[in-house]
């Protein structure tokens, strides 16, 4: 299996999981507090990787790698706040489908700053899956944008943008190690923030199921991520990763018999002819 084909592999394997952890963790945010959910899965996909990592032996990488994995999770920690901020506060309609966008959009600017730009079809590939992203994360209806609207979910994208690019380079070396690193720091930050803010919870016993499930699919999308940004170009990787609204649309048709939106046909198929422009 040839370099390219492994990053395409692994890049839409981990846009199937998260987009499914987002599905399981839509169940545990009905039955429980949104913030407290989005900590203690944390914390049961960290118990995970932190369990693997030692149970594969795998080689604890450099200070240098772990440093960066921290950072990671410093900017997934403050993408995640601005994301939940901006979905109670702003305009849901605004908030998801630019934050969705932009989180892929920096880290394929990044690629192609650092790794140079890539042939012109998969340019346009690139292209289609932003805006694939885009009807798939919007809701129905017409949205009215205010600029005053932008900030938190311009925020939430470049920290989990951020977070794409800095867990890329601390996976160089490791898988593992550098996402349990990132996962210490982003149950710190959180767990602080919601210590303070007393918001913090222990989640009853009936969403819990849902919550550790999310947890494990979540920490799995990031391992299989970073298996493609090392195996391929980060830009391929990012772009890929970030159709997992797809996962998520598709579960919610096949098990809970919604409809899909017009938008949503539009955005599987615009992603359907993204992937035959980046695979080409």
């Amino acid at each position: 299996m040839g370099v390219e084909t492994l990053t395409i592999t692994c890049g839409l394997g981990s846009a199937l999981v998260w987009g499914a952890g987002d599905f399981t963790g839509g169940f545990a945010t009905k039955q429980g507090n949104v913030l407290g959910v989005i900590l203690f899965s944390q914390i049961v996909g960290g118990l995970l990787m932190l369990i693997l990592a030692l149970a594969f032996a795998e080689n604890i990488p450099g200070s240098r790698h772990l440093v960066y994995g921290g950072l990671a999770g410093v900017a997934g920690a403050a993408g995640l706040s601005a994301l939940y901020h901006g979905l109670a506060t702003g305009t849901m309609g605004v908030v998801a489908p630019l934050s969705a966008v932009l989180t892929a959009v920096v880290p394929m600017l990044y690629g192609w700053v650092i790794e140079g730009m890539p042939e012109f079809f998969k340019i346009a590939g690139f292209v289609l899956a932003l805006m694939a992203v885009w009807f798939l994360s919007s809701p129905a209806g017409s949205v009215k944008i205010r600029l005053n609207a932008l900030l938190l979910p311009t925020g939430a994208g470049l920290g989990f943008g951020l977070f794409f690019v800095l867990i890329s380079h601390a996976g160089e070396t490791a898988v593992l190690w550098p996402l349990v690193s990132a996962r210490a720091v982003s149950i710190t930050l959180l767990g602080t923030i919601l210590a303070l803010t007393g918001k913090c919870r222990i989640p009853e016993k009936g969403p819990f199921i849902f919550i550790a499930l999310t947890g494990i699919l979540d920490a799995a999308g990031n391992a299989l991520f970073v298996m493609a940004s090392q195996f391929g170009r980060l830009d391929m990787a990012a772009v890929l990763s970030s159709l997992y609204p797809i996962s998520t649309v598709i579960l919610a048709w096949w098990v809970l018999g919604e409809r899909l939106r017009a938008k949503q046909w539009i955005g599987i198929g615009t992603a359907l002819a993204a992937l035959a422009l980046i695979t080409s």
